[in-house]
C-alpha cells in the first residue's frame, strides 16, 4: 500500500507548480522584456529632452534634478515607473478581454489573449522591481545624510523596500501605496502557476483582485509622479487610458465568459440574491466611474495640484492606507475561504453516486 501511495503523493507535490507553462512563458518573456526595455529607453530619452528644454514638471518640483549627469539614475527610475505602468495597462486590458465573452469573428483566440496576459504580467512585475531598484541605487549613491556605506545601504533599503519606511513628504503615502501594489502583484499575478494546488476556483478568486494592484499603481503615479505633479496634458493622458479599462471591466461584468458568473436573480438562495445585488452595484459604480473619467479628460482637471496654488494637507494618511489594506486582505481571505470550502461542480452528484 505504501509503495503505491508514496509515488502518488510525491507526484502531487511535484505538480503544485505548473513548471511546463512557467518555462514556456519565460521563453516568451524574452521578446516581451526586450520590447519593454526599448520602450523604457525611449521614455528615458523623452524625459531627458523635456528636462533639457525646461518643460518637465520634475524640475519645477525639484530644480536640482536638472543636472542630468548627477541625477540620471533618478530619471531611469522614472522611466521604469512609466514603462511599468504602461505594461500594467496592457496586461490588464489583455486579461479583461480574455475573461469577457468572445466577440464573433475575432482573429485572436482566448488562449492567445491568456498567453499574452500571463507574459505581460511577468514583465510588469519585473519593471516594477527595476523601478524600485533604480530608486534604491540612487539613494545609496547620493548619501545625503553622510551615513557611510552600511548606513546608507540600510537606510535606502528601508525607504524603498519596507512598507511605511519612507517617512517624509508625499512619499510617506505614495511609496507605501506603490509597495503594497508591488507586494500584492507577486502572489496575485503568479497564482496561475500553482492553480493545481489551490484549485481553479481559488485561483480565479485570487486573480480577480489583480485589478486592485492596477488601481494602486495608477494612484501611486498620480500622487508621486513628478512628471504629472500638476494638472496638464500629461496627467490627462493617464486618465484617458483608464477609460478603456473601466469600459472593458464593465463589459466583463455585463458579459462574463463563464456561465456561472452571469447575472441572475435567485429568489431562493440568500447568497445568490446577495451576489446579484453585488454585481448590480458594481455595474452602477463602473458606469459612474466611466462618466467621471470622461469628465476629467474633457475638462483636463482632476482636482490635483496646481503650480500657482500651495498644496494643501493630504486627504489620505498612512493610517488610512494601512486600514484599507487590512479591509482588502479580510475581503480577499473571506473570498478565498468561501471558494476553498465550496465543493467542485458536480461534487454533490458524485457523492450521491458513491452512496448508491
Amino acid at each position: 500500500m505504501s509503495e503505491t501511495t508514496e509515488p502518488a503523493s510525491a507526484a502531487r507535490r511535484r505538480s503544485r507548480v505548473d513548471r511546463a507553462t512557467l518555462r514556456a512563458d519565460l521563453r516568451r518573456l524574452i521578446p516581451d522584456t526586450g520590447a519593454a526595455l526599448v520602450v523604457t529607453a525611449l521614455i528615458f530619452a523623452v524625459l531627458c529632452v523635456r528636462i533639457e528644454a525646461g518643460t518637465s514638471q520634475t524640475i519645477m518640483v525639484m530644480p536640482f534634478l536638472a543636472d542630468l549627469r548627477e541625477y540620471w539614475l533618478y530619471i531611469v527610475c522614472q522611466a521604469f515607473g512609466w514603462s511599468a505602468l504602461l505594461w500594467a495597462w496592457i496586461t490588464i486590458m489583455f486579461g479583461l478581454i480574455r475573461s469577457s465573452a468572445p466577440v464573433s469573428g475575432s482573429p485572436i483566440t482566448h488562449a492567445r489573449w491568456e498567453r499574452w496576459h500571463r507574459v505581460t504580467s511577468l514583465t510588469t512585475i519585473g519593471l516594477m522591481f527595476a523601478h524600485m531598484l533604480a530608486f534604491f541605487i540612487e539613494l545609496v549613491r547620493a548619501d545625503e545624510e553622510g551615513l557611510g556605506p552600511g548606513g546608507r545601504f540600510l537606510s535606502a533599503f528601508v525607504d524603498v523596500f519596507v512598507p511605511g519606511g519612507y517617512s517624509t513628504g508625499t512619499g510617506q503615502v505614495a511609496i507605501l501605496i506603490g509597495l503594497i501594489a508591488f507586494y500584492l502583484a507577486i502572489p496575485l499575478g503568479l497564482a496561475y502557476y500553482v492553480r493545481s494546488w489551490t484549485g481553479p476556483r481559488v485561483w480565479r478568486v485570487l486573480h480577480r483582485f489583480v485589478i486592485v494592484v492596477y488601481v494602486l499603481s495608477v494612484w501611486h503615479t498620480l500622487l508621486y509622479g513628478t512628471n504629472v505633479w500638476f494638472d496638464g496634458w500629461f496627467r490627462t493622458v493617464v486618465w484617458l487610458l483608464q477609460i478603456p479599462v473601466a469600459a472593458l471591466l464593465l463589459a466583463r461584468l455585463l458579459a462574463p465568459l463563464r456561465r456561472e458568473e452571469r447575472f441572475r436573480w435567485s429568489g431562493e438562495e440568500l447568497l445568490g440574491r446577495a451576489r446579484a445585488l453585488g454585481v448590480a452595484g458594481a455595474r452602477l459604480a463602473l458606469a459612474g466611474t466611466l462618466v467621471l473619467l470622461v469628465g476629467v479628460v474633457a475638462t483636463g482637471n482632476d482636482g490635483g495640484r496646481s503650480p500657482d496654488v500651495p498644496a494643501g494637507e493630504m486627504l489620505v494618511d498612512q493610517g488610512m492606507v494601512w486600514g484599507g489594506l487590512v479591509v482588502l486582505l479580510l475581503i480577499l481571505g473571506t473570498a478565498v475561504a468561501m471558494a476553498w470550502s465550496r465543493p467542485p461542480r458536480g461534487g454533490a452528484a458524485r457523492e450521491r453516486e458513491r452512496a448508491r
